[in-house]
């Protein structure tokens, strides 16, 4: 079965934007998806990116532009300036590796929780908004928030972030496949490609 390094950040629009493509994905062509959110700074740091206030306006405007062609593409609604980010999502991130953990498939969480920065203006950097995210799916929130907050979690989290600097990630969503990495929702299609004709990765 082939296995995909799902890299990801919780308030990452363009993540929110893949995510159902990549879950679709991956069940069409049996592969299993390795969940890991991720520091985006810790790839930004290497990769030479900055947060989207701190690029030039030409940039910025740009950013907008795709935000919206993705949107429509994928068929999702999308607020381009959300109430609230950047905030820290640290902890909503964490419970995907503490609902791992306990045996959850944390797919349906993420989703909400994309949604609820990009579509519903929800405060990420809120327990009480996580909480009641796990809630709604049916999780024992007060449990999973407690093992998310944990030091071994945010250790976890660290971990992948060197992981996926070490996969060449430069940036969230980032998709790695036997060692290639596919950065960007708009590169799903390479990555279905390459788990339909089971070729060897490229390399540089």
């Amino acid at each position: 079965m082939a296995v995909v390094d799902y890299y990801f950040f919780g308030i990452s629009p363009f993540t929110y934007l893949g995510h159902k493509v990549l879950l679709d994905a991956a069940a069409k062509h049996g592969a299993q998806i390795n969940y890991k959110p991720v520091n985006l700074m810790t790839l930004w740091a290497q990769s030479g990116a900055v947060p989207p206030g701190q690029r030039p306006p030409v940039r910025q405007r740009y950013r907008i532009v795709e935000l919206q062609r993705a949107a429509e593409m994928r068929g999702l609604p999308i607020n381009t300036a959300p109430k609230h980010f950047p905030v820290d999502a640290s902890l909503a991130d964490q419970a995907v590796i503490a609902l791992v953990e306990a045996g959850h498939n944390p797919a349906d969480y993420m989703q909400k929780v994309f949604e609820g920065v990009w579509v519903e203006d929800r405060d990420l950097s809120d327990r009480d908004v996580v909480a009641q995210i796990l809630a709604d799916c049916g999780f024992d929130a007060e449990t999973i928030l407690e093992r998310a907050g944990s030091d071994e979690i945010a250790a976890i989290r660290a971990g992948n972030s060197e992981e996926a600097v070490a996969a060449d990630a430069v940036g969230v969503p980032a998709y790695v496949l036997n060692g290639e990495v596919f950065w960007g929702q708009d590169r799903i299609e390479y990555l279905e490609q390459a788990l339909k004709t089971g070729r060897q990765p490229y390399k540089a």
